[in-house]
């Protein structure tokens, strides 16, 4: 088998010929370990694809998470000036936004004084929202604008809200890789996007001063979810990740799960699985999760990524496949704190080796840091990996 096929037995509950590996890089590794700067990588679709297919091919991963979209090719006639200041670059924008890169952390934007442009609860209007991008170049704003256009997506029309170079970033790496590795796309979940326009604090104590508002945002932003994930289904990746990192134990009780987030989470796997009803969708949620599995299988996920272990989260791996079995794949349970970035190779062996044994078995399982390889991980605690899986993965 090839990474790819492997990769597809795996999320559809099977045995491949060994364990898949894939471990998602965050945007700072790819900074400090290529020669792209982080500048270049957040702002230029060309750039990000380069150094992360090269990242993927260093360490020998199976798969590839394609989670940054496509960025207008005409963003640099954008910029008036850019400045060093410390360790951070500063990107000066006609029309007055400031973006502050720090050089292995993601990006803000903010205005000329200083401040996030961060809408107030009281403010949105949820027919005028339908998908909010947390990772354009231009940030969080309402109405949503892609860039620096100014002008709001037409959220009326959901076939033309996404800009045609949205998936530019999916289609290169499809190129580069060959159909060799398996290509994911990301989508952000209706109450990310939420979490993400109001800043935390505020779309929280929303959940319980105005909950009827908080529904209505998430009906409109479940809409735009889907209409995305059809959009990168239909560009053949392999498979489609929800990130919803927000709706853990440290973040939202189980009762506000229930509510909130599974109807949502269902809506949106149902709806984009609507035409391509064999496409893997796995849900990407941090922290700690223990206590809600069950709920999340009841969205009809295909599979769960991240499975934080203690402290970073509450999910031992066996007691995980005791309530979940084999019936959606798991990804993840690795320490990317503890255990990859602060830990010795022997740590990372150890660790790895012990959830093979666990995992392993019956197949329906990909070896994985927990949540994103943090910025100032060693390579070679990565590179461990890649020998555990190729001494100990085989079936």
């Amino acid at each position: 088998m090839n990474s790819r096929e492997r990769m597809a037995v795996a999320m559809r509950k099977g045995t491949p010929d060994r364990v898949p590996l894939m471990c998602q890089l965050s945007i700072g590794h790819l900074a400090l370990e290529t020669d792209f700067s982080l500048v270049d990588i957040w702002h230029d679709t060309e750039a990000y694809v380069q150094a992360l297919v090269a990242m993927h091919r260093r360490y020998g991963f199976d798969g590839v998470l394609v989670n940054l979209p496509g960025r207008d090719p005409s963003w640099r006639e954008q910029v008036e000036r850019t400045e060093e200041q410390g360790s951070e670059t500063l990107i000066h924008w006609r029309g007055g936004l400031v973006t502050v890169a720090p050089h292995d952390d993601l990006p803000h934007v903010f205005t000329a004084d200083g401040e996030r442009r961060i809408p107030t609860l009281e403010e949105i209007d949820p027919d005028r929202l339908l998908y909010m991008e947390p990772h354009d170049i231009s940030g969080i704003n309402f109405p949503f604008a892609w860039g620096f256009s100014g002008e709001p997506a037409p959220v009326d029309r959901p076939d033309e809200f996404f800009p045609l170079w949205q998936l530019d970033a999916i289609r290169r790496v499809r190129e580069l890789t060959n159909g060799e590795l398996s290509v994911h796309s990301e989508i952000f979940s209706p109450f990310t996007q939420m979490m993400e326009m109001l800043d935390h604090a505020q779309a929280l104590m929303a959940l319980v001063m105005d909950p009827a508002k908080v529904h209505a945002i998430l009906d409109r932003f479940t809409e735009g979810a889907i209409a995305l994930g059809r959009l990168q289904a239909a560009e053949g990746v392999d498979a489609v990740l929800i990130s919803s990192a927000f709706t853990g134990a440290g973040m939202i009780s189980r009762a506000h799960y229930e509510e909130f987030e599974l109807p949502t989470l269902r809506r949106v796997i149902a709806g984009v699985r609507e035409g391509h009803p064999d496409l893997p969708i796995y849900v990407h949620t941090c922290g700690a999760i223990g206590d809600r599995l069950d709920l999340m299988e009841q969205t009809g996920l295909d599979g769960i990524d991240t499975l934080d272990p203690p402290p970073l989260g509450t999910v031992e791996l066996d007691q995980a496949l005791e309530i979940l079995g084999k019936r959606v794949f798991i990804k993840g349970n690795l320490d990317p704190v503890h255990t990859l970035l602060e830990g010795t190779t022997a740590d990372v062996r150890r660790e790895a080796l012990w959830r093979l044994s666990v995992a392993k078995p019956g197949g329906a399982y990909i070896l994985s840091t927990a949540c994103s390889v943090a910025p100032h991980t060693p390579p070679e605690n990565l590179l461990v990996l890649r020998e555990v899986i190729e001494a100990e993965g085989w079936y």
